[in-house]
């Protein structure tokens, strides 16, 4: 297995536990469907397979170091693509397929754009979407049946399965967005290999952990921790696409209970959506004791959400211990910090004043309005985290400022972007805006997110969580942002919120509703409230809310009603 006492031994991707002579038939990947038998594939199978794919990649005319964009739905046929790419030297990156939440516009240009600026040699997806993306893409695109089928011919390229020098790209992570995938994030073998020398280490990774993963693979929790990090160490992967886990969240527990899963990693949401849309009927005769830990990868992390998860699911096993935090990026491969195994992650009980006017962490006194921070934990192996001011100097324990990371798995750098310099003086600038505290990380917010209102600090997902308690908001489904206010001198607070109803009376009350809980859990008088209906809210490739740019259509839907 891949830690740090074996670092010496890995020098590629390419010397993966899935791609050894030996365990021929050792599971790699079992794939679950709602709708289809489960898919085991064996080390046999996988070398098999991606080695043709090398193949058909190579007749299509890429070469190593050539970027290729696999746009496809997740299943097998994607992943054989990816390491296929791998094999042969070329640099692979996972995005998104178009779906009924992203703009077709908006999304073959911001492709298109990518494709030219980056120099895409061929586009991989799905035989439907192919035809589409062909029409205007600035490259060749290749559908699903036409790869396949060029993977079965003839010779392999003598090019295949050359080690690349570990310094070299293995792959790009790209940003998530509404206004394009243009950031993207050059790993190389050697930072990937670290990254997961380290995380094994921090998580105390053992030869019979089973990881399950419903996580998309074109972001870092899905690409790293759910798929790359089992292939390379060798411990079975029980995956299922993230469509049908939203449409049945059922199944990511029915995947613990009948492979024995060890290790999750979820966004915050999940552990609502979990605690929430889990049907009684579906959990019957089901235990989850088998696991080690649910890992919380999301920043920041609620509190809330574990107990709600914790409440629903604690007669299956689930216990405290289970709920884990990690702090993680693409910029850094993927971990920055993980809570040790078999301890819950701390808590911190802070003055809300103090965090809101004073950038201060200080914990609360008695009777005085209070917030919970969950711990991210400890950095891993060879990370350091420091806390910054805005002028770039470190702070002091429990201050509040932008987190500065520094580590032997950082970015090479974007992709073919030299105008976006990350470091300063060799300490990557996260944006994200925490403290520290007796040794571990805790995340507050975005820095470009904050809201400066009456002289207080305003994290808007704290006001978000308010808002999806209120009766007749869809959980998940509401967003907060700051509008400037010349006379008042200080920043106004939006919400944007999708509801159901149309009825104006249901929808005052529900208005009434927020400003009111918003104003008793928080001290924060709302400004505007809007109501909207379903498909409303601009949301990312990963289907996060887009805080900005649904800043910018309220405004501009504002200004036209006000004309």
């Amino acid at each position: 297995m891949l830690t740090p006492h074996t670092r010496s031994a890995y020098s590629t991707l390419l010397d993966a536990a899935a791609l050894r002579p030996e365990g021929a038939q050792t599971p790699v990947i079992t794939f679950l469907a709602t709708d289809a038998p489960p898919v085991t594939i064996t080390r046999a199978d996988f070398q098999a397979r991606t080695r043709a794919y090398a193949a058909g990649l190579a007749r299509l005319g890429v070469r190593p170091r050539d970027l290729v964009i696999i746009a496809h739905i997740q299943n097998l046929e994607s992943i054989f693509a990816f390491w296929g790419a791998l094999r042969m030297g070329a640099i692979p990156s996972m995005f998104p397929t178009l779906t009924e939440k992203l703009d077709p516009q908006i999304y073959m240009r911001n492709m298109n754009r990518l494709v030219r600026h980056s120099g895409v040699r061929l586009i991989f997806t799905s035989d439907a979407f192919a035809p589409v993306m062909a029409r205007t893409a600035d490259c060749p695109v290749v559908g699903s049946t036409e790869l396949a089928r060029l993977a079965e011919e003839g010779e392999e390229p003598g090019f295949l399965d050359q080690p690349p020098a570990p310094e070299q790209i293995a792959f790009l992570q790209h940003s998530s967005g509404t206004t394009g995938l243009q950031k993207g994030v050059a790993l190389s073998h050697e930072a990937v290999l670290n990254q997961l020398a380290n995380y094994a280490q921090a998580l105390k990774l053992r030869e019979d952990d089973v990881i399950v993963s419903w996580l998309p693979l074109y972001h870092d929790m899905g690409l790293i921790a759910g798929f790359i990090q089992p292939l390379v160490q060798g411990l079975p992967l029980i995956l299922m696409s993230p469509f049908d886990w939203v449409r049945h969240p059922a199944l990511l527990f029915r995947a613990i209970h009948e492979y024995r899963g060890t290790l999750t990693w979820l966004p915050n949401f999940a552990y609502n959506h979990l605690a929430r849309r889990v049907r009684q009927r579906d959990l019957e005769g089901m235990r989850l004791d088998s696991m080690r830990m649910f890992i919380n990868c999301s920043e920041p992390v609620r509190h809330d959400s574990h107990q709600l998860f914790l409440q629903r699911f604690a007669s299956l096993g689930v216990k405290e211990t289970m709920l884990a935090v990690s702090y993680a990026m693409a910029e850094n491969t993927f971990a920055v910090t993980q809570t040790p195994p078999g301890r819950r992650p701390r808590v911190d009980v802070v003055s809300r004043q103090a965090l809101s006017q004073e950038r201060l962490a200080r914990p609360a006194q008695d009777q005085e309005p209070t917030v919970a921070q969950v711990s991210c934990g400890p950095t891993i192996p060879h990370t350091q985290v420091k806390v910054l001011d805005d002028q770039g100097r470190e702070l002091p324990e429990r201050h509040v400022g932008e987190i500065a990371i520094r580590s032997d798995c950082m970015l090479q750098g974007y992709y073919r972007r030299p105008d976006l310099q990350p470091f300063l003086n060799g300490w990557y600038l996260t944006g994200d805006m925490g403290y520290m505290a007796e040794g571990e990380v805790y995340i507050v917010g975005r820095k470009k997110d904050l809201i400066i209102h009456a002289g207080k600090n305003i994290y808007p997902q704290d006001i978000e969580a308010i808002v999806n308690e209120v009766d007749g908001v869809h959980p998940g489904r509401a967003v907060v942002f700051g509008v400037p206010d010349a006379r008042e001198g200080t920043e106004l607070i939006a919400v944007v919120a999708e509801v159901d109803t149309e009825d104006p009376h249901e929808k005052q009350a529900i208005a009434r509703a927020i400003r009111q809980l918003v104003a008793r859990e928080s001290d924060v008088t709302v400004s505007y409230v809007t109501l909207v209906g379903p498909k409303w809210l601009i949301k990312t490739s990963s289907g996060k809310i887009a805080r900005a740019a649904n800043r910018e259509k309220w405004l501009q839907e504002r200004a036209s009603s006000l004309s």
